[in-house]
């Protein structure tokens, strides 16, 4: 019999884009499939329009708001597939997604492999996305795949993962005091449990560009708290891998590139990073502006840094309108042109 591939949804207060989400679950060519998912605690219609999509394939389960990594271990707790589709509530799985990657593993695939696949950034209009391909876009081991990652600063994004069940259960369930990058921790231990990743071209996920992402850090205190207790895990487990020069190199790298997320506003938690760089025999250098915001520091002292976080999501945010205003005036023309072409017909 032919693998059930649990499709695992968190939702909250996605109104605006759950049914979309749900329509690409379950518009999947791989048809033994299984849709769960957890409304955590919504206080707008993403229940009630979930709940229009339930049949025997599709389960809403609305729990307490306890945030997304909760949700990710109750909709795995109400699953019963042979595989594991982590998916966010307003990202899009391409038709072929799941059928791809089960037929790059094959009949004699190890369960302990971690499927992969491109992904493409869009706002509202998927059409057109481009998939994105870097330097963990292949097969690599544990080991090579963190080094890619942490060295490079360098990510996967979380759906496009297909894993077995057995691999999930081995990783153990989501970390949920975590309130930053809690899938990065996530599948970085997964990763660990893995026997390697194998990357299958030709298909894949479409990553929603949203101003109130959860992977927006900005200048919140729990997210760089939890940004902290997240880096230092991620550091535990490559050098679980293994423990040598080059390993020690790339975490110091990878402690460099965020380092200016903590300094200056939190130097309790800078100074905690610099005593991670000691042990690693390095040291982390106060990071500076680049020359695109620098010429501001004269006028606006530290509010040229703030600029630096607060003009890309400017630029983002206004993309993201003109993007939106594009697709709501498509829709419009496909509905205007369906309501006339009746009409045409009918006239003949």
């Amino acid at each position: 019999m032919e693998p059930l591939v649990s499709i695992l949804i968190p939702a909250y207060n996605t109104q605006e884009f759950i049914a979309e989400t749900l329509q690409s679950a379950a518009a999947q060519t791989w048809k033994r499939t299984e849709i769960i998912v957890v409304n955590d605690g919504s206080t707008d219609r993403t229940a009630e329009i979930a709940r229009s999509f339930a049949s025997k394939a599709v389960k809403v389960v609305t729990t307490e708001n306890r945030g997304l990594s909760a949700a990710q271990n109750e909709a795995f707790r109400h699953s019963q597939g042979d595989y594991i589709q982590w998916l966010d509530s307003d990202d899009l799985l391409a038709p072929d997604k799941i059928e791809r990657q089960l037929a790059a593993l094959g009949e004699s695939g190890s369960k302990r492999t971690m499927l992969s696949s491109p992904w493409a950034p869009f706002y509202y209009r998927s059409r057109g996305a481009r998939f994105v391909q870097n330097a963990v876009s292949c097969d690599l081991s544990p080991v090579e795949f963190l080094l890619r990652t942490m060295g490079g600063n360098l990510h996967m994004q979380n759906a496009t993962w297909l894993v077995s069940r057995e691999l999930t259960e081995a990783a153990g369930p989501w970390r949920e005091s975590l309130q930053y990058d809690q899938d990065g921790e996530y599948f970085t231990r997964v990763l660990v449990a893995s026997e390697g990743t194998r990357f299958v071209e030709g298909t894949g996920i479409y990553y929603r560009s949203r101003a109130s992402q959860l992977s927006h850090i900005g200048f919140s205190n729990k997210k760089r708290e939890s940004l902290l207790v997240s880096m230092k895990l991620h550091i535990q487990y490559l050098r679980s891998l293994e423990e040598s020069e080059r390993v020690r190199k790339v975490c110091l790298a990878y402690l460099q590139n965020w380092f200016g997320h903590f300094y200056p506003d939190r130097p309790d938690l800078a100074e905690e990073l610099q005593i991670l760089a000691a042990q690693l025999g390095g040291h982390l250098v106060p990071p500076r502006l680049p020359w695109k915001y620098a010429w501001m520091k004269p006028i606006l002292g530290d509010g040229a840094r703030r600029a630096q976080t607060t003009l890309p999501q400017l630029k983002g945010s206004c993309l993201r309108q003109w993007d939106q205003i594009r697709f709501r005036t498509e829709a419009m023309l496909q509905r205007a042109t369906a309501a006339r072409l009746p009409k045409i017909f009918g006239a003949r």
